[in-house]
């Protein structure tokens, strides 16, 4: 599980800025709430809401950059630039990157400082009495070279030097069988941000979806059961396998393609009916089960901008419920999403929202919402955001 996250100089937040889900025990525990295997008790939920331009989406960006730079940075060509863009008034300064989790039982602290260039410092640590370093990589400029301390990472030492300077030493070393980089490198976050921002929704989103459920069939039964009871006079989904050659290379072997039809019964007759023409709810809430139910599945990361895009505003509980109810998340799968449903603030907790704002110097900055000055338990938390009791609100002149 995350436990919290913090970066610096990142897009539009020039100051480090934290995304804490861990849960102080005073706080009375909710079904969105759960104790880690560690013992710290950390929050299956975060919802992060704003005005238009605050920096909701850049605030989820660092943990898709970090999962990416873990899992897939060996793929990149060796001259390709890290994806990472610093505010633009610090051009020339490095970002900053740290995220703690529990892995394997045990807690761990990943910390990375780099340029679009180079990694310039990387570090994992584990927690045992007390944070001690599993590996520490820092950039020497006079040699042009890696300087690399390990402990029990298992990594040859003249692979390590020899690491690429825009690659993750965690997937460098997955790349020679080591064992713990090989575990961190597998695939538990799903979001759909890219370092552009949100990826749209459109055909090429529900065919990924639709290919995605024709692999899982047990979560294809579960969004079927789903969408039929969300989306009034909808039965069911079938997946219908399309061959589609190649243009180009006539030769090539053709490619199979998945496409989802709408099923609908009417007078006693079945009608199977076009994805395109659903509504943009029901194909929205398709392609976003196909995320969540792998996030379910794995008990992983869901990170999802704009959450409530398309959905009507009573999907929202029932669709965070699956997060709740440990039928749904055995394995206590974590959802961080951006919203403008502001009805969120009546359903969960004020330590499980962060509030996103941007000053007059286009500068961002995000805080936990339980610590805004005088807030209460017992505060109607929609009306007071709606009154902009606690700012992240628009501000009309």
């Amino acid at each position: 599980m995350l436990h919290n996250y913090a970066f610096s100089n990142f897009q539009s937040f020039r100051e480090q800025t934290e995304v804490d889900l861990t849960i102080g025990r005073k706080t009375a525990l909710t079904d969105w709430m759960t104790e880690a295997g560690t013992g710290e008790r950390v929050s299956k939920l975060m919802a992060v809401i704003g005005p238009n331009g605050s920096g909701k989406t850049a605030l989820l960006k660092p943990v898709a950059f970090i999962a990416w730079f873990i899992s897939q940075s060996f793929q990149q060509p060796p001259e390709a630039s890290i994806p990472v863009t610093p505010h633009f008034s610090a051009s020339n300064e490095p970002s900053e990157f740290e995220a703690t989790v529990d892995f394997d039982g045990k807690l761990w602290r990943y910390v990375l400082r780099c340029t679009p260039e180079r990694v310039l410092h990387e570090a994992l640590y584990q927690k045992r009495e007390r944070f001690g370093y599993v590996f520490v990589r820092d950039w020497d400029a006079e040699s042009k070279s890696y300087v690399v301390k390990q402990q029990d990472f298992g990594l040859p030492a003249q692979e390590a030097r020899r690491v690429r300077p825009n690659v993750s030493l965690i997937a460098w070393a997955a790349q020679f069988g080591v064992s713990l980089a090989t575990r961190m490198a597998a695939a538990y976050v799903v979001t759909n941000v890219n370092v552009l921002g949100r990826i749209p929704m459109g055909d090429l989103a529900v065919q990924v979806a639709a290919q995605h459920f024709f692999s899982h069939p047990e979560q294809r039964k579960h969004m079927d059961t789903l969408l039929s009871s969300w989306d009034l006079g909808l039965s069911g989904i079938d997946l219908q396998e399309v061959v589609v050659p190649d243009a180009q290379q006539p030769d090539k072997p053709p490619q199979k393609l998945w496409l989802p039809l709408g099923i609908h019964r009417s007078r006693g007759t079945e009608f199977h009916l076009p994805f395109a023409l659903e509504s943009s709810g029901t194909q929205g809430a398709f392609v976003l089960l196909a995320r969540l139910l792998e996030t379910l599945d794995i008990g992983g990361l869901a990170l999802i901008d704009e959450f409530e895009n398309d959905l009507h505003p009573h999907m929202l509980e029932p669709i965070l419920d699956l997060f709740a109810n440990p039928a749904t998340n055995p394995h206590q799968a974590q959802l961080i999403f951006t919203c403008h449903a502001i009805e969120v603030l009546n359903l969960i907790h004020k330590s499980q929202v962060m509030l996103v704002q941007k000053n007059a110097d286009c500068e961002s900055t995000a805080s936990r919402m339980d610590a805004v000055e005088g807030i209460r338990n017992d505060d109607n938390f929609y009306a007071k955001y709606m009154a902009g009791a606690y700012g992240a609100v628009p501000v009309f002149d």
